[in-house]
Formats: structure tokens, C-alpha cells, sequence
């Protein structure tokens, strides 16, 4: 593997003016192929948030081992079936987009092909209120909480579905398979607190996360397993999803999943650098370039405010990524039209020159930019729209 460097990244782009983003194609295609390995045989769903750029989301599609698409939004799934991107969309959250219901509910080919989130009797409400109570057979999914519950007092993972136990599961699938216009295709369950928690950062809490992450995934196997068999006795799931990009390998390894979701570690982002399971090569960077020089010791970058969500914290601040050794300034962070660096390599920056960065979330840097430059051999092989750049914005 060649180590990536400043200069290589400024030879291939030295025609383009900063701040710009690009994407380096063989850290992606060596990404996607160690995600593969990771799921053993099991399909990869393709996680288009952590995308969100089409030419991207096909490429990844084309590759062996990666089938079918898992949007998040309905609009989005919309869009996606009409392009004809996957024949296999899932809707990873429920949605309450009257308009774009309406849409699924009269659209064969869209019923077809996209399957909806429940976990609640309230969102099929939800469907009939929007599509009328005479709609034709709408594919759901249920998704179940994956979260840990140690004694039942303390809550650890994402605060999602209200579906825990096997009986709520199989009580939420009866109420479906009693309801027309609703067809039971497939459960979900994300397990956050394994997939998207980092437990190598170097921190004290490193072991703590660790052993917290291998009691968990022992009680949700036991418990997705049960949920699965529950709801397999009287209905047929077409498939049964669950995992992450952080989490592939045990979510692979159990008997009940037919399908695993990734789409981050095809990207690389800054969040996953603190995992002891794997190491994702920087695919996704972003060039700004060098406008005040208010030390010898420091640079001043135009923009770089990307803030990623989640909770606020450092943790969610772009990362100064090539030449090596810069930081950002504590008191002053990556700033909305300026962010400044600091460190041995910025006494050699000068204006004009470009910083290399590194966004905290993997698709969320395609909300700043229009457009991708994708890089290969040392050149920009074609420049590609992102979501933004096609003016999509799916919320």
C-alpha cells in the first residue's frame, strides 16, 4: 500500500482551486474489499448515507459481495428506484413524509422494490392516513432495539425502536399481518453501541468499552436470534439485517442475520480510526487552502467548518491530515470561513498552498461539497456529482 502524501495529492489536483473535495479510488476499492472480507459471505447492504454520491453508490453496488441499498429516508428510496440504482431498497427509518408515501403507495414499481420502517402500529397509521386506507400491499420492516439493558437500569446504544423482547416483536408482527395493505418483509436491529463506538482510542475506557461491546453482542445474538424464530412461526422474512461498518464480523457470525448493513468504512472518516477491529484507509479529504500566515509556526485556512453531528465535542472536528503534524487550535476550532492550523510542518506553508483534511462522519462531507474529484494514478480520473451537486437534499 503507497502511503498517501501532500504532494501527491497536490500533483494530481494542481489544476483545481481550493477548498475542494476529493476521493481517492484506491483506498475506496481497498476499503470496500476488506468490508467484504469482514462479512464472510454474508451480503453487505450498502449504507447511502454514509455515501451520498451516486456515482459512488454504484460503484460500491457492482462489487461482489455488496447487494442491495438501505436508505434514510423514503424520498431518497424514492429517487433511487426511479434511477433504477438497486432493485432492493430499505428505509432505515420510519417515515412520516405524507407526499412521498402517497408516491410509494401508487407506484408499483416503487412497492416493489422499497421496504418501509415500523416499530409501532402508529406508523402504519401513519401510511393510511397519508395513502388511504384502500392502498395496495406496502412491504414493512420491524425494527428492533439492539441496545444493551444490563439489569434492566442502565441503557447503552441508540435510542430507537421501542420493539425489545421477541414477544413485542412477534405481538408488532401479528398486528401487520392483520392489517391490509401492509406486507411483513424483514427485521433490523443496529446494534450502535458495537458498530459505531471506537474501542482502541488509547483511552482508560478502552477495556471498559471493549468488555461492555462482548457483553452485548452476546445478549442481542441470544435475543435477535429468539425474535427472528418468534416471528418466522408465522410469518416468511425475506431477509434479517443488522450490524455496521464496526461490527461486521460478530453481526456476521450469527445464524439468524441473512444480510449485514455497511456504507462508513468505505469512507474512512476520522471516527473510525480508533477501532481495534479495523483500519479503513482515508478514502475521503478535502483541500483548503492557505490565506493568513499570522505566525511562522501557523497558518490561517479559508472555510473548514465542518462540523460533523453527534454529540459536541472534538471528536467532531474536521482533522488536519496532510503534510503531518498539524493541529487545529483548541480555543478556535475549524471556523465557519477560517480554520487555523499549528505545528512543525506549518513553517514551511505558504499562502495559496493547500491542507489536507479529514471530515469526522464519513457522508456527511458531501453535504459541503457539489462535487467529488476522484482521484487514481495520481491524476483526477472524472470529476462526480454528490447529492448536493445533483440538488438533493433528502434531510
Amino acid at each position: 500500500m503507497t502511503t498517501p502524501n501532500a504532494a501527491g495529492y497536490d500533483q494530481a489536483t494542481k489544476d483545481l482551486d481550493p477548498p475542494f473535495a476529493v476521493v481517492d479510488l484506491a483506498a475506496f476499492d481497498a476499503n470496500a474489499q476488506d468490508l467484504v472480507r469482514r462479512a464472510n459471505g454474508v451480503p453487505i447492504r450498502l449504507v447511502s448515507k454514509s455515501i451520498r454520491c451516486r456515482y459512488l453508490i454504484e460503484r460500491a453496488l457492482a462489487k461482489p459481495g455488496f447487494a442491495g441499498l438501505m436508505c434514510y429516508s423514503l424520498a431518497e428510496a424514492l429517487w433511487h428506484a426511479e434511477l433504477g440504482t438497486s432493485d432492493d431498497i430499505l428505509v432505515a427509518y420510519p417515515s412520516v413524509d405524507h407526499r412521498a408515501l402517497r408516491r410509494l403507495a401508487t407506484d408499483e414499481h416503487a412497492r416493489t422494490t422499497i421496504t418501509i420502517m415500523i416499530d409501532s402500529v402508529e406508523h402504519l397509521d401513519v401510511v393510511d392516513a397519508a395513502a388511504g386506507y384502500d392502498h395496495a400491499d406496502i412491504r414493512v420492516c420491524i425494527e428492533l432495539d439492539a441496545s444493551w439493558r444490563p439489569l434492566g437500569l442502565v441503557h447503552v446504544g441508540t435510542r430507537r425502536s421501542p420493539v425489545f423482547s421477541a414477544r413485542q416483536a412477534v405481538d408488532l408482527a401479528r398486528k401487520v399481518l392483520a392489517r391490509n395493505g401492509f406486507r411483513l418483509a424483514g427485521l433490523m436491529a443496529y446494534e450502535g453501541q458495537i458498530a459505531g463506538f471506537p474501542d482502541a482510542t488509547g483511552a482508560r475506557s478502552d477495556r471498559a468499552v471493549r468488555w461492555m461491546q462482548r457483553r452485548s453482542a452476546h445478549e442481542l445474538t441470544r435475543r435477535r436470534a429468539a425474535a427472528v424464530a418468534a416471528v418466522r412461526e408465522i410469518a416468511e422474512l425475506a431477509f434479517v439485517n443488522g450490524g455496521g461498518s464496526g461490527s461486521l464480523e460478530t453481526t456476521a457470525a450469527e445464524e439468524a442475520i441473512t444480510e449485514v448493513a455497511a456504507g462508513s468504512g468505505l469512507i474512512g472518516s476520522t471516527l473510525f480510526d480508533g477501532y481495534s477491529r479495523f483500519h479503513p484507509r482515508p478514502a475521503a479529504l478535502f483541500a483548503l487552502p492557505v490565506v493568513h500566515k499570522p505566525t511562522p509556526g501557523m497558518a490561517t485556512l479559508f472555510a473548514g467548518g465542518y462540523i460533523a453531528s453527534g454529540p459536541a465535542s472534538a471528536s467532531r472536528l474536521p482533522s488536519p491530515y496532510l503534510p503531518a503534524g498539524l493541529k487545529l487550535l483548541p480555543f478556535e476550532g475549524a471556523g465557519e470561513v477560517q480554520t487555523p492550523v499549528r505545528g512543525k510542518a506549518a513553517r514551511d506553508l505558504r499562502l495559496g498552498d493547500r491542507v489536507w483534511l479529514r471530515h469526522a462522519k464519513a457522508g456527511e462531507l458531501a453535504e459541503r461539497f457539489t462535487h467529488y474529484h476522484i482521484v487514481a494514478e495520481g491524476r483526477v480520473e472524472r470529476t462526480v456529482e454528490t447529492y448536493r451537486g445533483e440538488g438533493r437534499n433528502f434531510g
